[in-house]
């Protein structure tokens, strides 16, 4: 059968777990010419969309985008401004800008809020003269993030309480900054956290990289009152793994576009091409046209195998599992004693990774495994089951 623009797009909108049984899947099991020439071995997902495992896998029509893409030289500013538009209309919010990764949006976020669409204050930075430079945040909230605001020389003031967020806000304070997978873990919820900022003309930016999922996520931080609102483009959207989403007030985004490449400011080296700013519009695309609740199914499914594979084995447990906030889909937990069994969490992913596929997973403590079959594709749910049943069993 002819593969025609139209079935290609019809097949795209599918989520990629709905979609897994429409097409042939490839798998970390599948050979690889690339990586065989470098040495390096595909694995088994078990992670998530993780940066260090590579993100996502990118839907045919994201790679059809960027291809095209590829073949022409255009503006790079105005392919910005309307690629941005059009993001910003999908997503229900004041403005938007693709950055080069959720971590670039925290810079020229910041950058933005910092020199408050002043072009000569924008070029000085990181130096401080005449700048409110000063980002509050919360102990909880911390992250290692804020490298991408010290960048621009900002200095971050840590509270606890919201007393303490009260009395730091002074005539230096430039932004307040909320670590969204963070908030049960902080005193201060993100409805005080906004209402302080509009309260004192304080902006605020909120980190919800992963939490793009469930899709109403995109437009919720936004409607609740953040100035500024973040998103990975290459985690659950499955865009260019390098990009990011930066949305909210006009102002702001209008300031923040100049503090990046191809602009000389702070974010030079933080380069969006031609390539990625349309791979993520295709990705806002399909990700809002996606069948979610397919998907759900899907991943049900794959929980409910591994936990079938497990089931016989005495001294093991495992619960289906979603995360309070960040990528809030079925998960599997597995535990058990090490003492009594005499085999660690640590060795068991230690013999997951010695395994061919290689199977990376998560250790959240001892005698603890988390499971993401979020990425996972085509036959590796049962290589997962089946790995653990004999590690295990």
């Amino acid at each position: 059968m002819k593969t025609t623009r139209r079935r290609l797009i019809q097949a795209g909108a599918l989520a990629p777990a709905a979609a897994a049984a429409a097409k042939p899947v490839l798998s970390a099991g599948t050979p690889s010419p690339l990586y065989q020439s470098l040495g390096i071995k595909p694995v088994i997902n078990g992670v998530g969309v993780v940066t260090v495992l590579g993100g996502s896998i990118m839907p045919p029509e994201v790679i059809q985008a960027m291809e095209e893409a590829s073949r022409f030289f255009i503006p790079v500013p105005e392919l910005q401004k309307k690629v941005g538009a059009r993001i910003a209309e999908l997503l229900k919010a004041e403005a938007a800008m693709v950055t080069c990764g959720a971590a670039s949006a925290i810079s020229v976020g910041t950058a933005a809020c910092l020199s408050q669409g002043d072009q000569k204050k924008l070029r000085q930075l990181p130096g401080r003269d005449g700048i409110r430079y000063e980002v509050i945040q919360q102990k909880a909230h911390r992250s290692g993030y804020e490298h991408q605001m010290e960048l621009c020389g900002a200095k971050i003031v840590t509270v606890e309480t919201r007393q303490e967020l009260e009395a730091a806000i002074n005539e230096r304070t430039g932004m307040m900054f909320f670590l969204n997978k963070a908030e049960p873990l902080g005193q201060i919820s993100s409805d005080e956290f906004v209402k302080i900022g509009k309260a004192r003309g304080v902006p605020t930016m909120n980190d919800a990289a992963s939490d793009a999922t469930p899709k109403e996520n995109l437009w919720k931080y936004t409607r609740q009152g953040f100035d500024l609102v973040i998103f990975s483009g290459g985690k659950a959207l499955r865009g260019p793994q390098a990009s990011g989403l930066l949305l909210g007030r006009k102002d702001l985004i209008e300031a923040a576009q100049p503090a990046m490449s191809p602009f000389g400011g702070i974010g030079r080296g933080m380069k969006v091409g031609k390539e990625e700013l349309c791979g993520v519009l295709a990705a806002v695309e399909r990700y809002l046209k996606a069948d979610h609740q397919a998907e759900w199914r899907e991943l049900e499914a794959r929980v409910e195998l591994i936990r079938k594979s497990l089931k016989s084995a005495k001294g093991i447990t495992t619960e289906r599992h979603i995360p309070v906030i960040a990528n809030e889909l079925p998960h599997v937990t597995v535990q058990w004693d090490e003492a009594s069994r005499g085999l660690t969490s640590q060795q068991v992913v230690e013999k997951l990774l010695a395994h061919e596929p290689p199977i990376h997973v998560q250790r959240p403590g001892p005698g603890q495994l988390l499971i993401s079959v979020w990425m996972m594709r085509g036959e590796e749910p049962a290589i997962v089951g089946r790995s653990l049943k004999e590690i295990l069993g």
